[in-house]
């Protein structure tokens, strides 16, 4: 029988991997928001690092990397060392990138998903004397009048453009897309009547609603919202199952030891168990998750498939 003889020196290496682990974290970790600063996602990072950092006992902090759509952000995720210190908060054009960009700038498999965040359901909004006082009037005139009806959104690349799309699709409707750069401008000509109607998030709709200057017609989650519970959801009211969500969520490099990601998951789960974080949350029209990684995989494969079918079904191309 052959005898084998681990050397010293791949033993030493492996001891020092073991104890790096167990004094995980001994320098600050950095999470990568690969949006602009002041938007949703990254207010929400920034809530999530000071929490984390307390648990943890080391200081986490937030670094934007802005711009593709995500994708310069997560491409730097997914080149870092594998080891617990670069986190990436993400957000739906994670799942919605890989059906616009015809080649990504970096390999599916560079990013494990660590933990589903926040779900945020959008809201079918119009003006506030908009004539359409429900979604059924609003599809009865589309119908009506096919290719008149515009709806906007913050980009093609957007979950504002996908869900009227899938919108559209599921009811065979002939409406046109009016693209903005960004989710603001696009409210505000809604607000103005110069575009009929948008899916928004939210939480930029729910102050013009509440002040009486947008109106809701539904909601885009299965459930109706807490903050517009009067608002009846698209499912309920015309599309049975339909559902499109504003998301985030953090993801690692991949091959992260084990003990780290399971020691960065079980802060992350914590902090968004914390009652000041959910109501945080829900005050932005979002609902606090903090899943598994395995859950987070599965959610990821549904949003991949339904986003992919909707972004092939409409030709839909990068502004």
């Amino acid at each position: 029988m052959r005898a084998f003889v681990i050397s010293p020196l791949i033993a030493a290496c492996a001891l020092a991997a073991t104890v790096a682990q167990a004094a995980f974290p001994d320098r600050p970790i950095t999470i990568v928001v690969p949006y602009a600063p002041g938007g949703a996602a990254d207010a929400v990072a920034r809530v999530l690092a000071t929490r984390m950092g307390a648990r943890l006992g080391a200081s986490v902090i937030v670094d934007n990397k802005a711009g593709a759509s995500g994708t310069i952000g997560a491409s730097y995720v997914a080149k870092a060392t594998a080891d617990g210190y670069t986190l990436l908060y993400d957000a739906t054009p994670y799942s919605i990138n890989p059906h616009l960009f015809p080649k990504m700038p970096y390999a599916s498999t560079a990013l494990q998903p660590l933990s589903l965040v926040l779900l945020a359901p959008n809201a079918l909004i119009v003006k506030a004397d908009s004539p359409f006082k429900n979604v059924n009037d609003l599809i009865a005139k589309a119908k009506a009048e096919p290719g008149k009806l515009n709806f906007a959104s913050g980009g093609s690349g957007t979950v504002q453009r996908l869900a009227a799309e899938l919108f559209r699709q599921k009811l065979q409707l002939d409406m046109v897309h009016v693209p903005y750069k960004s989710g603001g401008p696009a409210i505000a000509d809604v607000m103005g009547g110069q575009v009929d109607f948008m899916f928004g998030t939210i939480a930029a709709s729910y102050p013009l609603v509440s002040g009486g200057k947008l109106r809701a017609l539904a909601v885009s989650a299965p459930e109706r919202s807490k903050r517009l519970p009067d608002v009846p959801t698209v499912a309920e009211t015309v599309i049975p199952g339909y559902e499109a969500y504003e998301w985030n969520g953090v993801f690692l490099p991949a091959g992260t030891p084990e003990p780290v990601a399971a020691k960065l998951q079980q802060a992350l789960v914590e902090v968004l168990k914390e009652d000041e974080v959910k109501q945080r949350l829900a005050d932005l029209g979002a609902q606090a998750i903090g899943s598994t990684p395995a859950e987070f995989v599965t959610f990821l494969k549904k949003e991949d498939a339904k986003w992919g079918e909707v972004v092939r079904k409409g030709d839909i191309k990068l502004d």
